[in-house]
């Protein structure tokens, strides 16, 4: 077993060995690119087989999109899997889109940067009767963040502030086919079978 060989590791080794298995259990994702990710995903590239047992034990997979420079790590029982309010989901699914509309008319790389007005445009497009407030939404851009799908510029309780949509985003809402994403916003957002406010999705 690889992880017999654990004790080979120096003591910075296991001490970011541990660290990245904690980042991972609780934010999910890691991005190559984002500023306080890219040593833990490089070390995750060097030392892959020791993290492939561990998850393993634990009953947890690690996918890597080397291409991407993303990473997840999700559950084989379908357990601990994050359950999203009305709002967190339509944000969650905007993003998507926007990253698929910005990659697809400037096709420079895989990060994407929008600003957050785009985002309230695209809400908005929605025609919701109840529009999404500013604080709501700074909630749930900060829960992103933390899962390391996007990286905020500056305040972003400014409409004008840019934030970077990182590849993992693709992880989380793993279709290739954008029209997919639309049809579940249509079936969250249609008055017949809509998710509620008060009910959560996966």
């Amino acid at each position: 077993m690889i992880l017999e060989q654990f004790d080979s590791l120096t003591n910075a080794q296991k001490q970011m060995f541990s660290d990245t298995c904690v980042k991972l259990l609780a934010n999910a994702f890691l991005a190559r690119d984002k500023k306080d990710n890219k040593e833990m995903y490089y070390f995750i590239l060097s030392f892959k087989n020791y993290f492939d047992e561990y998850f393993n034990i634990i009953n947890y997979e690690l996918v890597l999109d080397r291409d991407r420079g993303a990473i997840q790590l999700v559950t084989k029982e379908n357990q601990n899997v994050l359950k999203l309010k009305k709002d967190e989901s339509l944000i969650l699914l905007i993003l998507r889109i926007l990253f698929h509309q910005h990659l697809v008319e400037t096709s420079i790389n895989d990060n994407v940067i929008i600003t957050i007005d785009e985002i309230h445009q695209k809400y908005d497009s929605l025609e919701l009767k109840k529009k999404i407030n500013k604080t709501d939404l700074v909630s749930i851009l900060r829960l992103y963040r933390r899962f390391n799908l996007i990286e905020p510029l500056g305040d972003i309780t400014q409409s004008g502030t840019r934030i970077i949509i990182y590849p993992t985003i693709l992880m989380a809402i793993s279709t290739t086919n954008i029209n997919d994403v639309l049809d579940v916003i249509g079936r969250i957002t249609s008055k017949d079978g809509g998710v509620k406010d008060d009910e959560t999705i996966n």
